[in-house]
C-alpha cells in the first residue's frame, strides 16, 4: 500500500508543470519565456474598447475594438499567449454600399490586432495582415485623443503581387484609410 501511495505521489509531483507568473504589457520579445503569458495587468487596453466611426474620401469606416484575453502568438522562435486588442471593421461607400467587412468572418484572413500599448502619448500598436494576398500589411497606430476620440495613422509596407502569389480576379484593394491623423469617434 506504501509504495502504491508513494507511486502515485511521485506521478502527482512529476506530471505538475510549474505555474509562470502572467508577464506586463509591453514586456520586450527577448524577454518573454516559452507559452509565458503577457497579461493585460493594469487594463491599458481597456479604455480602447467600443466601437467606433471615421469618415474618410467619401467612405464611412466602422471599427469594432474588442479585448482579447490569452490570444495564442505564434513567432519563429517561440509560442506564447498574449492580451490584445482585436479590430473588426466595415468600410461603407457614400451609396452604403458595404465595400469590405471583416466584422462577419468572411474575410479570416484579415487581421488587425495590438502588438502593445505606448502609455507616453496614450497610443497602441497594431499589426495589420494586410487585405487578400497580404496586399498593404503594415503597422496601424491608434491614439487617444480623448474618452471618445481616436486618431489613426496607417503605415504599410509594400508587396509585390503575381499570379504566382495572387489568384488572378482577387480583390487586392485596401479599403482601410492610408492616412495619417484621422479622427474616429466612439458611438
Amino acid at each position: 500500500m506504501r509504495d502504491i501511495i508513494l507511486c502515485i505521489g511521485l506521478f502527482v509531483v512529476l506530471s505538475c508543470k510549474a505555474q509562470q507568473d502572467p508577464l506586463p504589457l509591453n514586456t520586450w520579445m527577448e524577454n518573454i519565456p516559452q507559452g509565458a503569458y503577457v497579461k493585460d495587468l493594469n487594463n491599458e487596453l481597456n479604455p480602447y474598447v467600443g466601437i467606433y466611426k471615421g469618415n474618410y474620401k467619401g467612405n464611412e469606416i466602422t471599427l469594432f475594438i474588442n479585448k482579447v484575453e490569452h490570444k495564442f502568438e505564434k513567432r519563429t522562435n517561440k509560442d506564447y499567449f498574449m492580451d490584445v486588442l482585436d479590430v473588426k471593421y466595415i468600410v461603407e461607400n457614400s451609396a452604403g454600399l458595404v465595400l469590405q467587412d471583416t466584422s462577419n468572418g468572411n474575410f479570416s484572413n484579415i487581421k488587425l490586432y495590438s502588438l502593445g500599448v505606448n502609455p507616453e502619448d496614450s497610443s497602441a500598436d497594431f499589426h495589420y495582415s494586410g487585405t487578400n494576398c497580404r496586399v498593404g500589411w503594415g503597422l496601424i497606430n491608434l491614439k487617444k485623443l480623448s474618452s471618445t476620440q481616436l486618431s489613426w495613422e496607417y503605415y504599410p509596407n509594400n508587396r509585390i503581387v503575381s499570379d504566382a502569389t495572387c489568384p488572378p480576379g482577387t480583390d487586392t484593394t485596401v479599403y482601410l484609410p492610408h492616412t495619417k491623423g484621422l479622427v474616429f469617434t466612439k458611438q
